[in-house]
């Protein structure tokens, strides 16, 4: 049973016909189950419909067990939500060939933010933000296991990105909302609907738009969203930013056949679930340029070991600093800017983290594993059978024919993560707060 306040207000917006359609699209369909593969990974071949809007989208006909799948914790492919896939679509038309610097502000759990690390030019640096720290965590572990080693987690709040100054090419803000188009998958979300809830976001929205949009460079792309249907937290708040802001509304360049109206995802019409779109440009200087930032203390000078830098392809590309959980490459380019970010920000992660000190050696980290960076004849790689590799997922003790010492663990041709053989079995160095719970 939907609120009967949000079904006044669907009639009000949209006519008693179409609101009429889109209520029974959310009480008696079920949810659309769809997929985003890895460009970069060795993906499983799905069978499925495409995604109109995005190259690697899936929809799928019925829904898997993906948490008992090794290649969904390789991080291959990543569940979800085809209509938040239009950010796909909208990078392509948008965005050049050249590098930039992009903030996925509202980030959790990480959809967006591994879709821009693959749809972005090569050499884009993203930086993902979640202010809730248990969210932060989950980011991160979804922003590790896609692979690439341009990228910045934090948890922040929009207030704490001003001190940057305008740093950004593209901010991408999917803001905390009242979840209308979330009813016909979550039942909370239609329990905690209220309209004082949606003033509430309203203003929570304004709040943080107002903020991050001072980091925005001139000319600076912003793409806004929700996954609700109200016009307060949508068309209003787009209104808002033409007005105060000075941004520039551009066109979605959506196709008519996809039945997109006005940026909006109606499920009554479009394939998924609700969802709002809308794509501004900046076009006044806020004078808001990047600050010098104040030094933390001073970085104290290590050796990097050099065996570690053989790890990574490329790694000239790369500078390799120690951090207190052991030592981390991130891309050169990139430098200055991760100073000011981690003397400003909280940082949760960047770039690879590569491995510690363990005793006198250096144990290999999993996010070295993951990361697309990888050259993997640095270490002896076993294949492991379905049942081995979810017993590592599980973080179980398992028996491989190899030599001792850190070994890389596979599936499918796809790294899963170290192991250390000590000749009766395999120390498992799956991070045991990602293991699978689940029984097959």
């Amino acid at each position: 049973m939907l609120p009967k306040d949000f079904e006044t207000m669907m009639r009000r917006q949209l006519g008693d016909d179409d609101a009429a359609r889109l209520i029974d699209a959310l009480t008696n369909t079920s949810p659309v189950t769809s997929v985003r593969t890895n460009p970069t990974k060795k993906a499983p071949e799905f069978k499925g419909e495409p995604v109109a809007w995005c190259a690697e989208g899936i929809y799928l006909s019925e829904r898997p067990q993906f948490t008992l799948d090794p290649l969904f914790h390789a991080g291959t492919y990543y569940v979800q939500e085809a209509s938040s896939m239009i950010l796909s679509h909208i990078i392509s038309n948008y965005i050049g060939t050249s590098p930039v610097v992009a903030l996925d502000m509202c980030a959790a759990p990480g959809g967006k933010s591994t879709l821009l690390q693959s749809a972005l030019p090569e050499g884009s640096l993203l930086i993902a933000n979640e202010v809730v720290r248990q969210r932060s965590q989950i980011l991160a572990e979804n922003i590790i296991k896609w692979g690439n080693p341009y990228s910045i987690v934090t948890s922040n709040y929009a207030e704490d990105f001003v001190s940057l100054g305008e740093v950004f090419d593209l901010i991408v803000c999917d803001a905390p909302c009242s979840g209308e188009g979330m009813f016909r998958k979550d039942e909370g979300a239609v329990n905690d609907w209220s309209l004082d809830n949606v003033d509430t976001c309203w203003r929570r929205q304004r709040d943080i738009i107002a903020n991050v949009w001072q980091t925005l460079r001139t000319g600076g792309l912003f793409i806004y969203s929700t996954c609700t249907f109200n016009t307060l937290e949508d068309e209003d708040n787009v209104l808002w930013m033409q007005k105060e802001l000075g941004a520039e509304v551009l066109p979605l360049c959506d196709n008519p056949e996809w039945n997109i109206r006005g940026g909006h995802f109606y499920p009554h019409l479009t394939r998924g679930e609700g969802f709002f779109v809308a794509v501004l440009r900046k076009t006044e200087d806020t004078d808001n340029h990047p600050r010098k930032q104040k030094d933390r203390g001073k970085a104290s000078k290590v050796q990097i070991p050099k065996e570690i830098k053989a790890w990574i392809q490329a790694p000239h590309l790369f500078d390799f600093t120690e951090e207190k959980d052991g030592y981390y490459a991130f891309p050169k380019a990139y430098s200055e800017l991760l100073k000011n970010v981690k003397n400003t920000l909280h940082t949760i992660h960047y770039g690879i983290h590569l491995g510690e000190m363990k005793g006198k050696a250096i144990q290999p980290a999993h996010s070295l594993a993951m990361s697309t960076s990888l050259d993997i004849s640095s270490f002896p790689t076993v294949e492991l059978t379905y049942e081995e590799a979810i017993a590592y997922l599980r973080t179980e003790a398992i028996t491989v024919d190899a030599p001792k010492g850190y070994i890389l663990l596979t599936f499918g041709g796809v790294p899963l993560g170290f192991g250390k053989n000590i000749g009766n079995r395999v120390n498992n160095l799956y991070p045991t707060e990602w293991r699978i719970r689940k029984n097959l």
